[in-house]
């Protein structure tokens, strides 16, 4: 007998598929207000025969979403109700989604895979769920349920495997010995291909949690021959699946593959070679791109380790290497499956061949050399397009990795042999040539026959003139990468690209306007070859560029009247907007004061109206370039500040867009420098905003070490003035000094180190602006704390050189400015941990560091020895 169910429900679940708010709202709301009732409503109907399909589905699918929801928070209180009713009150939901599991009907046997899903991920950590594994075991096995069912039960398992890992729980050995007998039953030969790709599906999904099923021998080779034999399934979609499978083995479980790496090596080249589905060609290859990614990984954790005196646990067996003779001419020959009518965002085999090459270059460095050299030499003049393209692509895929004595005589025979492929008849081969200069450009520009830069530097030109738009965005990404070749620490005079100068920001510029320039990301690659340009450009130049500012100005001010009715006209204007800004960003950090302040208004301007327009995307780009005008025009700066602190402030306390505000607080910092005093009258709505984001706990992590080196930097500007936001800014930074961690993993050490830097800088800072404010004594009821901060990162074995040089500056200041005032702090200063941190200094590579260390060592000394 079918389950009553209500019609009212029914009609407002049509109404919400159908687009109707309103009927969402009323759901919600029910949901708010009588959480188990609306899922038994909802399960009421999805499991009733007679209800409208349409229903039926988005009933399943309602049930999913209550615990699956698109913001965290509510998913996280949904969970909990439901982990506060009691066991008749979940069973009156879960069993009628077990039963709906067995429908012969798919739409709803795959719905109640993905709503029981959901919950399973709930209660299989907690073994809450007895009944769950045993049912779809029952599922798969007994002849008597059709092949959809199976099918669904896999997908149920896979999606609950995937959920746990997305809810970072863990489940028991039993659950995971129960779930891999569901998957291995349904993945073997002799079941249908339906049920096989969910099984294979479920199986990559569960690998996660097999380690101790992998840890077992027999296990271990049931799994990988289950995997393998599915490779050679007469399915194209489960063969796909079961390599995926096989990549999650290579990155789980690195270690247990020597056993079967002959096998995986025969079925991965076979498939290359000779499978007709090219999403199957690609997972097969797709297999030693990451075992490239894997042992990468463990190289450079050797030597790391190595250089320590310590020996890494797992072991790189060199797989890739010991393949690359045999594995790269198989490769090789999927370079030759140029795809002419590609879309530009599908991954064909020829990429995922060159990919491939790439990690392989990169792991086994010099040895790929000798492999392709022959090829690449036969075939880079062959009357053959394809081969002609795939010669120049494999000779891309080894340009990084070798080292420069191995590669470097290969690239400069190589650029007299590209340049007339600039101009190949076949616009793929000219694509591929322009992007082979390029990538010559950013790793080996040093190897570019001195007399033939000029022939580089005149058809590169040429190509963003005249070129595809393809052709045309990858010279003007040669470009971009030649001009990061001459930045320089110096000032220069002259540099070899002066005399191209003019002729190439004419060049890029013309192309960036041109009627294709959305298409290959044209324009963005011309406006960043222009910013780089302009950024390395040298003193003979600049004249040239103080030409240049008022007429980029023009044009930002003029997108201010473009068309932005739809969504892609205003994300067009605000990427003009933003390559505009940072344009404008290297034009100031080129130009000096007298040149650049007749413009300032008019770019302050444009500046200050995208900031004022909320829905703006580019609010990182504007606040990076107001800090290079107030790096620029210093205390002039002050001018702009009325206006700009409500928008700066905004910027501050937009938490959601956290690099938005990382980089605003930036831009307070270089305000204050620049215009120092003059900001003390807008720095109590700055330092409420900024002691906010401290105390927010849903802001990203990475947004704090900026903010708390921003206390420096105002201190520093105000002086005295800072005394009002003393203490509280104190026990910010001393509660952020006090962050213990227990699993330490180098994102955790590279963010503490971060944090410790800044607190470090904010006390120099603030010490320094306190003395300049005549009102130093207020810091001393905080020098015992510091002092014990200091000692804490003398005994921190994980902490980088920036924190000891850091750390050993801030013990000079104390020791310098502190000891006149507390002469108590001779005994404290007098301690192992203030030498051990000096020595340690004085040791380091880096030369800031060691004359940092002995200035500090002589003021202590002083301080110490003082009478």
């Amino acid at each position: 007998m079918a389950a009553p169910y209500d019609t009212q429900l029914e009609q407002l679940l049509l109404s919400a598929a159908a687009g109707d708010k309103n009927a969402e709202q009323q759901f919600n709301h029910a949901q708010e207000q009588n959480f188990l009732g609306s899922l038994q409503s909802l399960v009421n109907i999805f499991v009733a025969d007679g209800a409208n399909p349409m229903a039926r589905q988005l009933g399943g699918l309602m049930i999913k979403n209550s615990f699956f929801a698109k913001s965290e928070e509510v998913a996280k209180i949904n969970q909990k109700r439901w982990e506060q009713l009691d066991v008749a009150a979940r069973d009156s939901i879960k069993n009628p989604l077990l039963q709906a599991l067995r429908n012969p009907e798919r739409v709803v046997s795959h719905t109640a895979a993905q709503a029981a899903a959901e919950i399973a991920a709930i209660e299989l950590p907690y073994e809450e769920w007895p009944a769950f594994l045993p049912s779809l075991l029952e599922n798969v096995r007994d002849p008597k349920y059709p092949d959809s069912v199976k099918a669904a039960s896999l997908e149920c398992l896979g999606y609950s495997c995937d959920r746990i890992a997305t809810l970072d729980k863990v489940v028991d050995e039993k659950t995971t010995d129960g779930m891999l007998n569901v998957i291995i039953d349904g993945i073997s030969a002799n079941r249908p291909n339906q049920v096989r790709l969910a099984a294979a599906a479920a199986l990559r999904n569960s690998l996660g949690f097999a380690e101790k099923n992998m840890e077992k021998p027999e296990e271990c080779t049931a799994i990988m021959n289950a995997i393998m034999e599915a490779t050679r399934s007469q399915d194209p979609q489960v063969r796909m699946m079961a390599y995926e499978a096989i990549v999650q083995v290579a990155v789980l479980y690195y270690g247990k593959l020597q056993e079967f790496m002959t096998n995986l090596y025969q079925l991965t080249t076979a498939t290359i070679q000779s499978d007709t589905e090219d999403n199957v060609v690609k997972s097969a290859i797709e297999f030693w791109t990451s075992l490239c990614e894997v042992e990468q990984d463990l190289i450079d954790e050797a030597q790391d380790l190595q250089a320590r005196g310590l020996q890494p646990e797992t072991t790189c067996m060199q797989y890739v290497a010991a393949a690359t003779t045999h594995l790269v001419p198989i490769l090789v020959t999927t370079l030759t499956k140029q795809e002419e009518n590609a879309d530009e965002d599908e991954f064909t085999v020829h990429m995922a061949g060159q990919l491939c090459l790439t990690n392989i270059a990169q792991t086994v460095e010099d040895v790929i050399v000798p492999v392709l050299v022959p090829f690449i030499q036969q075939n880079i003049q062959s009357p053959e397009w394809r081969l002609r393209d795939a010669a120049i692509m494999a000779f891309i895929s080894e340009l990084e990795g070798p080292s420069q004595a191995t590669i470097g005589p290969y690239v400069q025979q190589s650029v007299p042999i590209l340049l007339p492929l600039l101009n190949d008849e076949n616009e793929i081969v000219r694509d591929s040539a322009a992007h082979c200069i390029s990538r010559i450009c950013l790793l080996h520009v040093q190897y570019i026959p001195g007399e033939l830069f000029p022939a580089v530097m005149q058809a590169l030109d040429a190509k963003i003139k005249e070129g595809s738009p393809k052709v045309a965005s990858q010279a003007a990404s040669a470009i971009f990468n030649l001009a990061q070749a001459f930045r320089s620490t110096e000032e220069q005079e002259t540099n070899i690209l002066s005399q191209y100068m003019q002729g190439l920001l004419t060049s890029l510029l013309t192309s960036a306007d041109r009627p294709d320039g959305d298409e290959s990301n044209l324009r963005v690659a011309c406006m960043e070859a222009i910013s780089e340009l302009i950024s390395v450009a040298a003193q003979d130049v600049r004249p040239m560029l103080s030409g240049a500012l008022p007429e980029f100005l023009s044009r930002f001010e003029q997108t201010f009247n473009m068309s932005v009715l739809s969504p892609e006209e205003k994300n067009r204007r605000d990427q003009i907007q933003g390559l505009l800004c940072a344009v404008i960003q290297s034009l100031y950090r080129q130009l000096d004061k007298p040149t650049v302040a007749p413009h300032t208004d008019r770019a302050m301007y444009c500046l200050m109206q995208v900031l004022s327009n909320k829905s703006s995307n580019i609010q990182e780009e504007c606040f990076s370039a107001i800090s290079a005008i107030a790096d620029v025009i210093e205390a002039d700066f002050a001018t702009y500040m009325d206006q700009l602190t409500p928008l700066l402030l905004a910027g501050l306390k937009n938490f959601s867009a956290y690099q938005v505000c990382i980089v605003a607080v930036g831009t307070v910092g270089d305000i204050s420098r620049n215009i120092e005093g003059r900001i003390q009258p807008y720095c109590d709505s700055i330092m409420a905003v900024l002691i906010e984001c401290l105390k927010d706990q849903s802001i990203h992590r990475s947004v704090k070490p900026p903010v708390l080196s921003c206390f420096g930097d105002i201190a520093m500007a105000i002086g005295g003035a800072f005394q009002p936001y003393l203490q509280l800014s104190m026990m910010m930074l001393m509660q952020a000094g006090s962050t213990k961690v227990e699993n330490v993993d180098d994102d955790i050490i590279d963010y503490l180190n971060m944090l410790r830097e800044s607190v470090l800088e904010a006390y120099v800072g603030i010490i320094q602006g306190l003395r300049d404010g005549n009102v130093l004594q207020e810091f001393g009821q905080y020098v015992g704390p510091v002092l014990h901060f200091l000692s804490d990162i003398a005994q921190d074995p994980h902490r980088d050189d920036y924190v000891l040089s850091k750390a050993v500056g801030l013990l000079g200041d104390i020791a310098m400015t502190m000891t006149p005032i507390l002469p108590q702090l001779k005994t404290e200063l007098n301690q192992p941990f203030a030498a051990e941190i000096v020595r340690e200094a004085i040791s380091s590579a880096d030369h800031s560091t060691v004359e940092t260390a002995q200035w500090a060592s002589q003021i202590l000394n002083q301080a110490i020895n003082s009478s």
